[in-house]
């Protein structure tokens, strides 16, 4: 007797995945249109099998929209496929659909496709929505529960990670070094160090996240004890304890260490060069840079950076170069910010020009940093009609507070206070709340154009924020802005009650107003401070002898002028250029070797002459030292 089966016929048109009429990919033929005869239901389970494949190919490739047709023309559809198209539209950032999805009557479930949902609304920062799901969730696994710890901990909720974990019924070794590594990363260090010590199993992981932990809050020697009982090290290991030294200044040690390494990564030597960089100590990065095996994207930049602010702007437009067209790597947003850096130190508005094409060209075009660097660049350069242009050509809900406080920047720097107020009310209309860099822009802005009463208003603002910490830079603004209008002694005052948190800077800018206005009283208090915190400071010498001299005391000047020489200081010459046609002319304070330099005196004389008349100018001062 023969055995009836019952027959199930499907016929199934799957898409065209390859250019080519047939080809086969993990042993499966594709063809361009392949027609699927599903003859008996053991047959079914392997062309859904087949199907599940080719529904993940199309995923990854972000044909979303193909593979949920083949999906829909299955007449059949197992748990694998269920959870391959849902993650498949979570993975394209399609939440809302995979969600619609999940919701369908039909759909078969399991503690898979919950907790991909977890995790999809994880992803997309929708904490309280992952959290509903999970509680809904009629089964959880451990993976479940480290999805949800995890997204605790991501969204800063360190607190209800920690809670959560607590009530696991079950834990794996995951789950310990997922909120070890919360509580690592918000400073609880005693928590996670007596967590780590209850743990029954630890891996190289878990030994990792300690030491990194210990060594990102200043735990440094707590952290090499630590990662010498280690029992198993890893290359990440390594670069952990390399990256705490650097962090902590300890470069000498992190250098022994990163010597020592059995095996090194990139990341080991990008933390080395980043480590010399950060830390003033240029000439080691260089060597490191140049004994590098390989390079990627981070190491150029690093010694970009290294270079601009080590004032080598021009070395740091070389390596951009050479990254470019040796390496041939592709600038990220660091890159294109760093080297717009370098065009603005140098007022390279060609070169500048050339990056700002390249920028053109990629998705970095829409980046704020981006944008807040072209608009200094070319406000540094002297083109802020272009930078006003490129502020206002952008979309208005792309803007952010970086755009903003770049454009109220590059008005501070040409003087234009009004407008820079103007911008800063503009912005407060539209809903944006000022920090601390925009008020730096409005104070500097104030200064540049004399507009006290209006900086002193600004300050006082400043000071009743509480979401803003003021910082050295605004007093430094505030002494500047006092300083330029003569208001020198209560500029002093003011100096005087920060008390010992007087910095530099501040000092520095109170000793320019002194300059400025022939004060030579306060200025010889203030250069004595100055030379109290910096004593080798060849500029502070000079200021000082030059308001001795403004105001007769020559005796008093000359020996000021006496003590710099006899401690061997020499202030470099002041140095500016400017381009004409595609030629950089430099002159330097002393020297007559241009050859246009007779020509260019009269110019400046006639120029002097013309702004006298204008602003009606009384004395000489602007001239008084000016040289070729």
């Amino acid at each position: 007797m023969k055995k009836i089966y019952h027959l199930s016929f499907t016929l199934m048109q799957v898409p065209k995945l390859n250019t080519h009429p047939l080809s086969i990919v993990n042993g499966f033929p594709l063809l361009r249109n392949l027609t699927i005869r599903l003859t008996s239901t053991i047959s079914l389970h392997l062309e859904m099998k087949r199907c599940n494949f080719f529904i993940s190919r199309l995923c990854k490739e972000g044909k979303i929209d193909d593979a949920r047709k083949l999906f829909d023309e299955m007449a059949e559809r197992d748990i694998g496929l269920w959870t391959t198209m849902i993650s498949g539209y979570i993975k394209c950032g399609m939440i809302k659909e995979a969600r619609k999805l999940f919701d369908r009557l039909d759909a078969k479930k399991n503690v898979v496709i919950w907790t991909a949902m977890v995790s999809g609304y994880i992803k997309f920062n929708q904490i309280k929505e992952a959290e509903r799901l999970f509680y809904e969730m009629p089964l959880r696994n451990v993976v479940s529960w480290n999805t949800m710890i995890d997204g605790y901990a991501r969204n800063g909720q360190t607190q209800l990670a920690l809670d959560l974990f607590r009530r696991m019924p079950d834990r794996n070794v995951v789950s310990w070094n997922t909120i070890i590594t919360a509580l690592a990363q918000c400073g609880r260090m005693e928590e996670a160090q007596w967590l780590f010590n209850q743990m029954q199993e630890r891996d190289v992981v878990s030994w990792t996240t300690m030491v990194a932990g210990l060594s990102k809050n200043g735990r440094i020697d707590d952290a090499r004890a630590l990662f010498d009982r280690m029992p198993v090290r890893n290359v990440v290991s390594w670069n952990a304890m390399i990256t705490g030294y650097a962090q902590n200044r300890r470069l000498d040690e992190a250098l022994e260490l990163f010597e020592r390494m059995p095996e090194r990564d990139m990341p080991s030597w990008n933390t080395m060069i980043t480590g010399f960089i950060q830390n003033g100590d240029l000439n080691r990065a260089e060597r490191l840079f140049d004994g590098m095996p390989e390079k990627n994207v981070i190491t150029w930049t690093a010694m970009m950076t290294g270079y601009v602010q080590h004032g080598l702007s021009e070395e740091a437009l070389k390596i951009f170069n050479k990254m470019l067209y040796n390496d041939g790597l592709k600038p990220n947003t660091g890159t294109f910010v760093t080297v717009l850096g370098a065009c603005s130190d140098l007022a390279g508005l060609t070169e500048g020009q050339q990056i700002h094409q390249l920028i053109s060209k990629t998705v970095f075009q829409d980046s704020p940093y981006v944008v807040s660097a072209l608009i200094n660049m070319y406000s540094k350069c002297g083109e802020l009609h272009v930078a006003r242009k490129m502020f206002d050509d952008g979309i208005l809900s792309q803007r952010d507070l970086i755009s903003w406080n770049g454009m109220i920047a590059a008005y501070a720097h040409h003087g234009f206070g009004k407008e820079a107020i103007n911008l800063f009310k503009e912005m407060q209309e539209l809903g944006f709340q000022a920090n601390d860099v925009t008020y730096v822009g409005l104070l500097t802005a104030c200064s540049h154009a004399g507009l006290v009463e209006e900086g002193l208003k600004f300050f006082d603002e400043l000071l009743k924020n509480r979401s803003i910490q003021v910082r050295e830079d605004h007093y430094a603004c505030l002494i500047d802005l006092c300083g330029r209008a003569g208001r020198l002694k209560e500029a002093f005052n003011i100096i005087g009650g920060l008390g010992e948190e007087a910095s530099l800077s501040v000092w520095g800018a109170l000793l320019a107003g002194c300059n400025v206005h022939g004060d030579a009283d306060i200025g010889k208090l203030v250069a004595k401070k100055i030379l109290k915190i910096e004593p080798e400071n060849a500029g502070t010498y000079l200021l000082l002898s030059n308001m001795y001299a403004s105001v007769g005391k020559w005796k008093e000047a000359a020996n000021v002028r006496m003590k710099m020489k006899d401690k061997g200081l020499k202030k470099q010459p002041g140095c500016s250029w400017i381009e004409v046609g595609n030629t950089v002319q430099v002159f330097v304070v002393g020297d007559k070797s241009h050859s246009q330099y007779e020509l260019l005196e009269y110019l400046l004389l006639d120029l002097h002459t013309n702004m006298k008349k204008a602003r009606d100018m009384p004395d000489d001062d602007l001239l008084v030292g000016v040289q070729f």
